[in-house]
């Protein structure tokens, strides 16, 4: 991804801390909150209950700098919303990763221990990244794969509902198993899509796949890797540099970041260049 460094220096704080964190890790979310309130000259708290709860913190934040509490979901959330307000180029966002997905934080450069992290909000450097947007307004902050992942990858990306699961596991208990009908089943294996690179064909629906996958590349590009299905010796992946991606064909689903999207029968992704800023750590 590409980062420009500029300087993080608000001292009046807005903290959401998501419900799924304080849940998860009520002990690193007090740190965070201490070391937070103890560093800034003015902090308000925010604890939202749920979704519109969380999207109406950050868009009443006024000149408040915001930090979210969360985990991968919180932050994509976060930027997904300042996204949609067109507030990103305004807005240095920070992050405190508390929850059970934090893969994206972590490879965003953002430390993992409350107290490093909730340093860092007060201390950093924003950094503007550059990020993925796609034809419905949403966003990518990471990579995306193609096509559909298994059940159990799936189950991980959906926020945690112990309820849920003990209500399942109560039905199961009680009503007798039916096999799936096979119209139901959607097996995961080859697929038949056309991805396009800034307009120019970089496979095409007569070529099964196994993969699709589109990663951060150079400033202002994304790398996209396309894996054909094998035929006797192993196929060599198809690569391309670019700033527009287009898949379509076969309704697909996809994982972006923490979610598990689709399907849809096509959709085109827009690399936006230093489109977001997130405070982390100073070269210091």
């Amino acid at each position: 991804m590409a980062e420009v460094a500029t300087s993080a220096t608000p001292d009046q704080l807005l903290v959401v801390i998501d419900p799924v964190a304080r849940r998860a890790d009520g002990e690193s979310v007090r740190i965070a909150k201490d070391v937070l309130g103890a560093g800034a000259a003015g902090m308000k708290l925010c604890l939202p209950d749920g979704p519109e709860e969380f999207a109406r913190a950050l868009a009443r934040r006024g000149s408040r700098r915001p930090v979210v509490v969360g985990d991968d979901r919180t932050l994509v959330r976060a930027v997904s919303l300042l996204h949609r307000q067109r507030e990103l180029a305004h807005c240095a966002l920070a992050v405190v990763p508390v929850g059970p997905a934090l893969a994206l934080v972590r490879s965003l450069g953002v430390p993992t221990g409350a107290v490093a992290a909730a340093r860092a909000a007060l201390d950093g450097t924003e950094r503007r990244l550059d990020l993925l947007a796609d034809d419905s307004d949403g966003v990518v902050l990471g990579a995306l794969r193609i096509p559909p992942v298994s059940a159990r990858e799936a189950a991980a990306a959906m926020p945690a509902r112990p309820w849920l699961r003990t209500y399942q596991s109560l039905v199961r208990t009680l009503v007798p198993v039916r096999p799936p009908r096979t119209a139901a089943v959607s097996a995961v294996g080859p697929a038949r899509l056309r991805v396009e690179v800034d307009g120019e064909t970089l496979v095409d629906l007569g070529q099964p796949v196994e993969a699709v996958s589109v990663a951060p590349g150079g400033p202002g590009t994304a790398d996209v890797e396309v894996r054909p299905v094998s035929l006797g010796a192993e196929a060599a992946p198809l690569l391309a540099r670019g700033r527009t991606v287009t898949v379509s064909g076969a309704h697909f689903r996809y994982r972006a970041d923490a979610a598990v999207s689709g399907p849809v029968g096509t959709r085109t992704w827009e690399v936006r260049e230093r489109a977001w800023g997130l405070v982390l750590p100073g070269a210091g």
